[in-house]
């Protein structure tokens, strides 16, 4: 991989990090911070706070590890290939 290539590949490697970093504080500091509004909030006998206290949130971080794993799948194809996408 040339130096170009290769500065190329750590900038996208570390925008779509830090983009998923920021989904991640996201998502767990909107739970914590709206729990009290969401209290009053009922999914399925349980106040919604709770659920995405227990269950959303993690959810969320599958999602997260989920997409973070496509696309560095994307980007080291597009770095071994040799090819630029244009983005």
């Amino acid at each position: 991989m040339s130096a170009g290539r290769n500065l190329t590949y750590w900038r996208r490697v570390r925008a779509l990090t830090l983009s998923l970093l920021a989904l991640w504080l996201v998502a767990t500091v909107g739970a914590v911070f709206f729990a009290r509004e969401l209290a009053s909030v009922s999914l399925g006998g349980w106040p919604l706070h709770f659920y995405l206290a227990s269950q959303g949130v993690t959810l969320v971080y599958l999602a997260l590890i989920g997409a973070y794993a496509l696309a560095m799948k994307r980007l080291d194809a597009l770095a071994r290939d040799g090819k630029d996408d244009g983005h």
